[in-house]
């Protein structure tokens, strides 16, 4: 009956979640060029999944309302037998509250039946189907997922700032421990945070998504665990003093010679301490530092972004 356990090779359930602005598609998409292979992207948001072509070769279709589950199915099933290797839905969050999904369907059969407890025990098998054809497909999965929108007011050095945060994922409750991971985004820098990782790759850690993400899921997939150490050891936090610490401002410099930017780095320290009343890089505070890095990592895929970057360097040179 029993045997010995074995690390199999394994399919990614991977959910993003966040507030409207946190980067979700765009670092769903990094992630499926780490992971290699053919990409269907499943689009609930009027095409928007596209916008991101220039990034990297994949395929969409469009999902029109009424977003009911078996929609949901039928084209997951659809990408599977035309061969993809990775399916991103985008979003997930209409099949709960989209115009014909979970909760319409919901409402519909309470008014026909007069019970709303009755209404649930027809539309959750539907529900479960659409959870079951994620979990069971044949191809890597990454959905997306909104988050309740909330605002926080904090003060910072005096400052009032008012700053969007997300509440508790826009689908059924408990969904998103169905997932390998569960990855936070935040409107702010969209740094990743994960409330759930069985890969124990982002433990503790505060992460930019981006195509190395995916490399490393997807070594730790096929059964690589030494890529947990490598990855900590590798994505430890800087020990911020006053400053952003070496460790950051590291990645800062790496990002800069991707950019080919290096030899501007003189123009860049001057817009980054005009920007933030700063003495120099090394006296950034944790949060600008993310900021920036996320501005440079968004350079990379964006060429309007390099341009805008680039134009401004051109004017600190040229008010020296």
């Amino acid at each position: 009956m029993f045997k010995k356990a074995q690390r199999k090779a394994a399919k990614l359930r991977l959910a993003l979640v966040g507030p409207s602005g946190s980067g979700k598609t765009y670092s769903a998409l990094m992630i499926a060029k780490g992971l290699e292979g053919r990409v269907a992207l499943i689009d609930t948001e009027r095409g928007s999944g596209e916008l991101y072509s220039h990034l990297l070769n994949y395929d969409a279709a469009q999902l029109d309302p009424p977003f009911s589950p078996e929609k949901y199915i039928n084209a997951i099933k659809a990408a599977e037998q035309a061969g993809y290797d990775i399916i991103i839905l985008d979003s997930l969050s209409h099949a709960w509250t989209g115009e014909g999904g979970v909760l319409d369907m919901h409402d519909r059969v309470s008014k026909s039946v007069r019970n709303t407890f009755a209404a649930w025990r027809e539309v959750t098998p539907q529900h479960n189907a659409l959870v079951d054809a994620i979990l069971g497909s044949t191809c890597h999965v990454i959905v997306t997922m909104r988050t309740k929108t909330a605002y926080e007011v904090t003060n910072e050095n005096g400052k009032t700032k008012v700053a969007k945060v997300g509440l508790a994922p826009v689908q059924r409750d408990g969904v998103e421990y169905e997932f390998t991971v569960v990855m936070d985004l935040s409107v702010d820098g969209h740094v990743g945070t994960a409330s759930k990782d069985r890969t124990g790759l982002f433990d503790g850690q505060h992460i930019l998504p981006s195509e190395e993400t995916g490399k490393s899921l997807k070594r730790w997939l096929e059964g690589d665990v030494s890529i947990v150490k490598t990855v900590q050891a590798e994505s430890k936090p800087p020990a911020f003093k006053n400053a952003a610490g070496s460790f950051v401002l590291d990645r800062l410099y790496k990002l800069l010679q991707d950019l080919d930017l290096i030899d501007r780095l003189g123009d860049y320290n001057k817009y980054v301490c005009n920007r933030y009343d700063a003495d120099d890089l090394e006296s950034l505070p944790k949060e600008h530092v993310i900021e920036q890095l996320n501005l440079l990592q968004q350079c990379k895929g964006k060429p309007d972004h390099l341009k805008k970057l680039i134009n401004i360097l051109n004017q600190q040179q040229e008010a020296a």
